[in-house]
């Protein structure tokens, strides 16, 4: 594994690849909001996917349809889950010129979330979820949220309680079998990865995030934060997306 602590350099006139940010569950696009504030401050162009939350593939196909609908070349971020779906959308795009994982998983193919959570000892999410009956698209279901008053200690710790309070009353659920979908594709296997881990993690076990970075090869950071790096370290998450945009 490669460790890099690199800082972001700003020069307008060099061409930018297009950061697409791709966040996972019990979360939405602005969780995103100030790292893209100082992408945006560097010159990068960024869109902050929204994810369906349904499921790996699907969520995928929808990632896809953006990633193919831009414009040149694209660095692909996902936090949590959603490093889950970027797995999957990037798999075999000529688009997509390296993957940036933020505290997230990167299944190989025909593992789950639930499964690589389970591998290793440390997440306390299970009792923190408040599991809602749902009849949507694709039929009946089990959503999953955060427990409201659970929401910081578990999933931002290191946030302001203010604004984790914001994060748990706007936070999108996932379905349960999202978690239980094997993956079907590795873009991690033929792109450059970069990966933020979180040391303080409740969510995705720190050594599960270390096995999973390994196998990836991936150019490593680790962060003392909690789940919710990208609200509580912005800068070094936009550091890393960075170092894989100049890649």
């Amino acid at each position: 594994m490669h460790r890099e602590h690199h800082r972001g350099e700003s020069d307008p006139g060099r061409p930018r690849p297009t950061v697409v940010l791709e966040h996972g569950a019990f979360a939405d696009g602005s969780s995103w909001n100030d790292v893209i504030e100082k992408l945006r401050a560097d010159h990068y162009p960024v869109v902050a996917a929204a994810n369906p939350l349904r499921g790996p593939a699907a969520d995928a196909t929808t990632l896809r349809a953006l990633i193919d609908h831009l414009d040149g070349p694209v660095v692909l971020v996902g936090h949590s889950y959603g490093g889950s779906v970027t797995s999957a959308a990037a798999a075999g795009s000529d688009k997509v010129k390296a993957l940036v994982y933020v505290a997230a998983f990167l299944p190989a193919p025909g593992e789950t979330a639930l499964e690589l959570t389970g591998r290793f000892p440390g997440s306390t999410l299970p009792a923190a979820l408040d599991p809602v009956p749902s009849n949507g698209i694709g039929g009946a279901g089990t959503d999953l949220y955060i427990q409201r008053d659970r929401f910081r200690d578990q999933f931002a710790a290191d946030v302001p309680a203010d604004r984790a309070a914001l994060m748990a009353a706007t936070q999108r659920p996932i379905a349960q079998s999202a978690l239980e979908e094997r993956a079907t594709a590795a873009a991690w296997t033929e792109k450059p990865s970069w990966d933020v881990i979180t040391t303080e993690d409740r969510n995705i076990p720190v050594a599960a995030q270390r096995f999973m970075a390994e196998r990836a090869h991936a150019h490593v950071t680790e962060v003392p934060a909690s789940h919710s790096v990208a609200v509580s370290h912005p800068d070094r998450v936009a550091e890393v997306i960075e170092a894989a945009a100049r890649s």
